[in-house]
């Protein structure tokens, strides 16, 4: 398998974690210990600490889905550009934040990540979705 499928692969492990809660697969996707640096700061996190801080999310956010427009995979490099959607709970409000993530995998498992998100409410209005994250969205003017 080439690096870039096998990226390809571990990232459509990982979009079934985030979308469908499967988090029998976090052992199949992140590293023991995993370095996160995100709006929390600069962190290591076990796979167990961080598939209960998901598990956390999605109790909350339960509709949570990240919606991916453009993606690169490059060695054992990995960067999405993405809009993270959910309802609020408590007042049914639609909610959308913007981002960028750039990941380091080791051993075919998600080693290291970079997060930057903007503002509740931002997104990214320029680019057709990819029907998945690791599927790119065919133009307009793309042949059939």
């Amino acid at each position: 398998m080439s690096d870039v499928q096998a990226l390809k692969a571990l990232f459509d492990r990982w979009e079934r974690v985030w979308h469908e809660g499967a988090f029998d697969l976090v052992e199949a996707c992140v590293a023991p210990r995993y370095i996160r640096h995100d709006e929390a700061g600069d962190r290591l996190v076990t796979r167990e600490e961080y598939a209960a801080e998901l598990s956390r999310l999605r109790q909350g956010r339960p509709d949570i889905r990240i919606i991916v427009y453009d993606h690169g995979f490059d060695g054992d490099r990995a960067w999405y550009r993405f809009t993270m959607t959910w309802t609020e709970q408590e007042s049914g409000q639609r909610r959308t934040r913007a981002g960028l993530q750039s990941y380091r995998t080791e051993a075919g498992l998600l080693a290291e990540t970079w997060v930057i998100l903007q503002p509740i409410g931002s997104a990214w209005n320029d680019a057709v979705a990819q029907p998945s994250w690791t599927t790119r969205a065919r133009s307009i003017a793309s042949p059939a």
